[in-house]
């Protein structure tokens, strides 16, 4: 007997994982929301280190614009803006993935285990994300830090961890639930593998977007809320950050005096933080549905074989009946 040697070299397995991360960094959204965010995490590290100024040092230049010696301006009692808005970075870095990291990790814990198990304990979690969920956030907070002896950064960070969980359980709940028929989740099942190993091996590979949408969306609402508790008063005592630096300017009336610097750049670094979080979470849900990746519109082939670009939504009948007709599809 010959035997013909086969020809051809084997695809690796990693491949086609390799192919969807490039996929998502290629995208336009994605990659400017990267750098945007890579920019204030670099200035978080860097930025007390290389303050021209003590944020909290006060001079003789009171209220002045901004100048080679104070670039962003300064306060009421001559201190240097900038140098609060590169120190006051830091803080809401870590109180925005701090948060994002610990409420991530309790939703996945709670949301998924309610959604693969049954019976009573998974309507208890169920019944304790319910509860978490219809709590009002904000005041919540307020009457945690208030009642807290000694609020820091990081004690505002695990607050807001562990008070804003529940939304990215019930989202995993659902996802599991839908999951756990699945052929694959059966064949496991039945083949005597723990229920822990398969939702770490067979459930949760198929979440780690949703997973990621839901941090992301998690470290916009921390840092919402840690800028909204500084900016009427409730923060973390001695430190510096974005909230901060608005709730002087609020206080001593910058706007009525025309001060404009010391409340722009603090604002303007809130709005390009805040666009950075939402064009990765946007090139997020575009690399989980390719429909939303052009614009709205996919390819979808036709009774009589033609290749039709439709909306989303726009059925093939429709667009047979349309090409029959001689007009242009939508």
């Amino acid at each position: 007997m010959t035997v013909v040697p086969t020809t051809g070299t084997a695809t690796p397995v990693a491949a086609p994982v390799k192919r969807r991360r490039l996929r998502f960094v290629a995208n336009p959204k994605a990659t400017v929301g990267l750098v945007i965010l890579g920019f204030f995490a670099l200035v978080a590290v860097i930025g007390p280190w290389i303050a021209p100024y003590d944020p909290s040092g006060r001079s003789n230049d009171l209220l002045q614009g901004p100048s080679a010696a104070h670039w962003f301006g300064t306060t009421h009692l001559g201190q240097d803006i900038f140098s609060q808005v590169l120190v006051g970075t830091r803080s809401v870095m870590v109180v925005g993935f701090v948060a994002g990291i610990v409420a991530t990790i309790l939703s996945i814990l709670v949301g998924v285990t309610s959604g693969y198990l049954a019976g009573a304990g998974s309507e208890v979690l169920s019944a304790l994300s319910n509860v978490f969920l219809v709590l009002p956030a904000l005041p919540l907070m307020i009457i945690i830090t208030s009642t807290l002896p000694e609020t820091g950064t990081l004690t505002i960070a695990l607050v807001i961890g562990l008070t804003s969980w529940a939304w990215g359980a019930r989202v995993l709940r659902a996802q599991t639930l839908s999951l756990r028929g699945r052929d694959y989740v059966e064949a496991a099942r039945a083949t005597g593998e723990k229920s822990s190993r398969i939702i770490l091996f067979e459930i949760l590979p198929n979440l780690t977007a949703v997973i990621a949408s839901g941090f992301v969306g998690t470290v916009i609402f921390a840092v919402t809320l840690e800028i909204t508790l500084a900016f009427i008063g409730i923060g973390a005592g001695g430190d510096w950050n974005w909230g901060t630096v608005l709730y002087w300017a609020q206080s001593q009336q910058a706007l009525a005096q025309g001060a404009w610097w010391w409340f722009v750049p603090a604002g303007l670094a809130i709005a390009l933080l805040g666009t950075a979080l939402s064009l990765v979470n946007f090139g997020i849900d575009e690399f989980v549905s390719p429909r939303l990746r052009g614009g709205g519109k996919t390819n979808v082939k036709t009774a009589d074989g033609h290749t039709v670009r439709m909306r989303v939504g726009f059925t093939p009948v429709l667009a047979t009946k349309a090409r029959s007709e001689g007009r242009e599809t939508p």
